[in-house]
């Protein structure tokens, strides 16, 4: 596990907003990413009869549409132990391999980092 003081600020942000998302809209999931020039994207989980989208997939779909042309990191806050690999996979489509990946608990605390290799 890794102590949230010790992550960078703008990666500590980015898994605030992300845990906020989540706590804020009542969802599953709360996702943030954060692009080449530093802007951030929040999302939660959509679930909709029609359409159903993880925080993270959300989260990318809304920096693109924004224009984003690559990310830095992203973060998701979830009670699961894993993160999709659709979601790994559109994180990697837009920042590339080697994408960071912070995985957060519903408390915030960062349990792992992984890379979209």
């Amino acid at each position: 596990m890794t102590d949230s003081s010790a992550l960078d600020p703008e990666d500590r942000k980015i898994v605030t907003l992300a845990r906020s998302a989540r706590a804020r809209n009542g969802v599953p999931e709360g996702a943030a990413v954060r692009d080449e020039t530093g802007r951030t994207y929040v999302a939660g989980t959509v679930e909709l009869p029609s359409l159903r989208l993880s925080a993270l997939r959300t989260a990318v779909a809304m920096a693109v549409a924004s224009g984003a042309k690559s990310l830095e990191a992203a973060a998701v806050v979830t009670g699961e132990s894993a993160v999709s690999e659709d979601d790994l996979a559109a994180v990697r489509d837009l920042g590339g391999p080697g994408t960071p990946v912070l995985v957060a608990g519903p408390d915030g605390v960062v349990g792992r980092t992984v890379t979209t290799g």
